[in-house]
């Protein structure tokens, strides 16, 4: 899909209480997700990972943040966070990103209450540009694993989930692979594969 703009969840005192404004018939809205997305334990990329949602999973959206492009579902037996811009629902006949027609949609609205502890924000303004390419899938080899195992490099974390086809802030510094074709970084605590390029993410340690 291209030009795509594009749980073990906690307990409810754990994760922050959440309420939801709307009616039942709209708390049951489904949405698809159009890329391998991370299912997180609170709405924001610095939040854990809690289990991942593999492309085209039919998940049933609770609602969104008034103001924030995090959405918290319920997909595949698992209950958290993910990001917006990657959920497409049905609106007229038409598959819409749920972040781009949210008031079309009448999508509901849920709140987070951060917790003690919770991990801090990413800085403002910080984000994943896109929209999200597709790009052509690799499967890197295991010694390239190992040395970005080995020499990890400083995480940044930017507003906005890790997928493939994402393209990086020129601000964010990558690192090169010796003898490889592809740079790398940590992005929300996950090791990604770049493109020197184009800066798009053509792959996602996990």
């Amino acid at each position: 899909m291209k030009n795509l703009t594009r749980p073990l969840l906690r307990t409810a005192a754990a994760a922050g209480f959440v309420l939801v404004a709307g009616s039942a018939a709209f708390a049951a809205m489904t949405a698809t997700t159009v890329t391998d997305l991370n299912v997180r334990a609170g709405p924001g990329p610095q939040y854990p990972t809690v289990g991942l949602a593999t492309r085209g999973s039919t998940a049933v959206l609770d609602g969104c943040i008034e103001g924030s492009k995090w959405c918290r579902i319920d997909v595949n037996g698992l209950r958290g966070w993910v990001y917006a811009q990657y959920l497409t629902t049905d609106l007229g006949g038409s598959a819409v990103v749920v972040q781009d027609r949210r008031s079309d949609l009448a999508v509901p609205v849920v709140t987070y209450e951060v917790q003690a502890g919770d991990p801090p924000m990413p800085a403002p303004g910080d984000e994943l540009l896109g929209p999200v390419e597709d790009v052509e899938p690799i499967v890197p080899p295991d010694t390239v694993r190992t040395y970005i195992t080995t020499n990890p490099g400083d995480t940044v974390y930017l507003d906005g989930e890790v997928v493939v086809g994402a393209e990086l802030p020129q601000a964010v510094e990558v690192r090169r692979v010796p003898d490889y074709t592809y740079d790398y970084a940590s992005i929300n605590g996950q090791p990604v594969l770049v493109e020197p390029a184009t800066r798009r993410i053509v792959y996602v340690y996990r």
